[in-house]
């Protein structure tokens, strides 16, 4: 307990941090949320007046412990491009992006520990597996999806690609194109969890316990399941919490393929129309997700390897 609480304020800290440097870099850049508005032609007397009326006039402290205030209250702030809160824009779209990376994580689980561990206990055809991999690791993920909307979207009509429908509407529709965008998403990760649940548990099978507990009779399936993999599985579980952070920022181009009105497609359009309220909500959302992904990471861990915990403290 006292090491999970540790690292919870670790984590808070983190945020703290990344929230605070988001909101100094677009107080700092060139070209703030009043020239965006008017345009670079408006004067100098309507500039002023617009900052005065929005608070940038204000220091940097002063509005950050605002917007911080706001952001734990629920207030993100309105949306210079939409004239509408923030949270209101993004409570959808934050679930599309959401659903999909967690569907994205539960293919790359199911899939990447049965087959790593498969792999792992057999020789034949080890360099066709390997080329295999080799080839999911390095086919980056938009042009999966374009392939797949290509085979499954023109081809064969299972959805339609570049009309994401609405799943209040078409709950099933929703499902499948969202099941082909994580598809696509996770493929490259399963390849580097297999490969790198492979080699740990490789490492393992060839230790002395292994070979006493198969010599005294035990079944090697059962060694492989209680033993083996839990020796095995402390880095794998860090690897796919990065793997989590590394979903959310590959579902920004996968969103783009499949023309899913997420948070990746809503980060890119708000960057570009200088919508700071927008962009800096998503990356402390986003970020917010990363340290909580690391977080569930390190207390899983604790669990499955005893000699992981500091103090004895779990």
């Amino acid at each position: 307990m006292k090491y999970a609480l540790k690292r919870a304020a670790a984590g808070l800290a983190t945020i703290l941090i990344v929230s605070f440097l988001t909101f100094a870099a677009f107080s700092l850049i060139s070209g703030d949320t009043a020239t965006a508005m008017l345009g670079t032609s408006a004067t100098p007397e309507r500039l002023a007046a617009l900052r005065a009326e929005l608070g940038l006039d204000r220091p940097l402290l002063v509005r950050y412990g605002e917007w911080l205030l706001g952001f734990f209250t629920g207030n993100l702030g309105v949306s210079t491009s939409y004239k509408q809160p923030v949270w209101e824009i993004l409570g959808a779209k934050f679930r599309l992006t959401l659903c999909l990376s967690l569907l994205s994580f539960v293919l790359i689980t199911a899939v990447s520990i049965p087959l790593g561990l498969w792999s792992a206990g057999r020789r034949r055809f080890e360099g066709a597996r390997t080329a295999l991999n080799q080839l999911g690791m390095a086919v980056p993920s938009f042009f999966t999806g374009i392939l797949l909307s290509w085979v499954f979207g023109v081809g064969l009509k299972w959805f339609m690609p570049g009309q994401f429908p609405d799943g209040k509407e078409d709950f099933a529709g929703a499902a499948v194109y969202l099941f082909f965008a994580a598809v696509a998403l996770s493929i490259p990760r399963i390849a580097m969890t297999v490969r790198m649940l492979r080699s740990t548990v490789q490492e393992e099978l060839g230790k002395d316990y292994v070979r006493t507990a198969i010599s005294r009779g035990n079944d090697r399936g059962q060694v492989l399941r209680r033993h083996v993999l839990k020796n095995a599985l402390p880095p794998v579980v860090t690897f796919l919490a990065q793997t989590m952070a590394e979903i959310v920022a590959g579902s920004i181009v996968v969103e783009q393929v499949f023309v899913i009105p997420g948070l990746g497609r809503m980060l890119v359009s708000s960057i570009a129309g200088r919508d700071y309220p927008v962009v800096q909500a998503i990356v402390v959302i986003l970020a917010f997700w990363v340290v909580l992904a690391g977080t569930a990471a390190d207390l899983i861990n604790q669990r499955i390897d005893p000699r992981l915990r500091i103090g004895g403290a779990a």
